[in-house]
């Protein structure tokens, strides 16, 4: 069960609307989203209805604006709760179609280049819970929700490039 409260001003101020479970339309409720309130579960939000468009990754916590979450926009339209798994482990792949090096992860990294030499990932297996990837080292740039299942090229997962430079558990705490 989660729960997650939106908000049009900064500083949880104005209009709010609260859920508990996926959205794929905010936009009736709410016109713009300054700040979030996330009291249980993990959230994924995406800029855009339907799960499209930038992607965040929010865990339990205050986010008074939306630099707090990485936001580029105060466009937030629809948002999916992750759900609890108790062991992760995901493949990642070198090539498309799961070919070249093979990496079998379960704990997060902050920096797929310094430990595995992985610049760039161009297939991946989710085996077990839900993974954010970033685009960047460090938990940086543009994210990604990867839920169980077969990625056989990066555009499976909604990339514009296989850059990929950390990934990271999909929980409530680290």
């Amino acid at each position: 069960m989660g729960k997650i409260t939106f908000y049009e001003d900064r500083g949880f101020q104005g209009r709010c609307y609260e859920c508990s479970s996926d959205h794929p339309n905010l936009q009736p409720y709410f016109s713009r989203c300054n700040s979030i309130r996330v009291d249980s579960g993990c959230w994924m939000l995406y800029e855009q209805p339907n799960y499209a468009g930038h992607q965040y990754f929010l865990r339990r916590g205050d986010y008074p604006d939306y630099q707090q979450w990485l936001g580029l926009s105060d466009s937030i339209r629809s948002c999916r709760l992750i759900p609890h798994t108790s062991s992760h482990r995901i493949r990642i792949y070198e090539r498309e179609d799961y070919r070249g090096q093979m990496v079998e992860i379960t704990e997060d990294c902050s920096s797929l280049q310094d430990r595995f030499h992985f610049n760039e990932i161009h297939s991946l297996h989710v085996l077990e819970g839900c993974w954010v990837l970033y685009e960047l080292p460090s938990y940086r740039g543009r994210q990604y929700l990867l839920r169980p299942g077969d990625y056989r090229r990066y555009h499976d997962w909604g990339a514009t490039s296989a850059r990929v430079g950390s990934l990271r558990r999909a929980m409530d705490s680290y």
